[in-house]
């Protein structure tokens, strides 16, 4: 199936892939569709470069900005439940270009909640499929916000981890399937 191209209705702020590195394209750039997941869009420049567009700017696409999942809904009973719904807002994280959330990559190593006066206190260790991956503070980004969208959650904190070093095992078996991973 052919891709058609989508002009920008307006500036738009984008990050490059894989660098990371954050920049902007103008009002009328022309732009390919590649990948759109968790309410992030990774699109194909007319001049061949990849770049990820955010959530809250999906309108420049022509698409419609989606809300938090969880807004409007009633704080978790306890941090059991929290945490189901942690690991629910962190399957709408992925990388920019994979089409595999980074839970079922494997990336995610640790998620710990403490009750605070009036909510929790939640702290995330993940990890990167490379030490270098210039994608690694947007993926830590995303899910910083996700979990802070999360209601009953006062402070969240996510860092990124190189030990022990992420290898493919880590997937989970629909992933790997997925990739072709077997």
């Amino acid at each position: 199936m052919a891709r058609e191209a989508i002009e920008l209705t307006r500036d738009c702020p984008v990050v490059l892939i894989p660098s990371g590195f954050s920049t902007g394209l103008p009002k009328g750039t022309k732009v390919t569709l590649m990948q759109s997941l968790g309410g992030t869009h990774t699109v194909l420049t007319e001049h061949g470069q990849m770049v990820r567009i955010g959530t809250s700017d999906a309108d420049a696409l022509g698409l419609e900005v989606e809300a938090a999942p969880d807004a409007g809904a009633a704080p978790p009973a306890n941090a059991s439940e929290l945490k189901e719904r942690v690991f629910e807002r962190l399957r709408t994280v992925y990388d920019p270009e994979v089409p595999v959330n980074v839970v079922e990559l494997g990336l995610v190593y640790d998620c710990k909640i403490e009750a605070l006066d009036g909510g929790y206190d939640v702290k995330i260790d993940m990890t990167l499929t490379a030490p270098g991956c210039g994608m690694g503070d947007v993926l830590r980004r995303d899910a910083l916000q996700r979990v802070q969208e999360l209601p009953g959650v006062k402070q969240a904190d996510v860092r990124i981890v190189l030990d022990p070093p992420w290898e493919k095992g880590m997937m989970s078996e629909a992933a790997r399937l997925q990739l072709g991973m077997f």
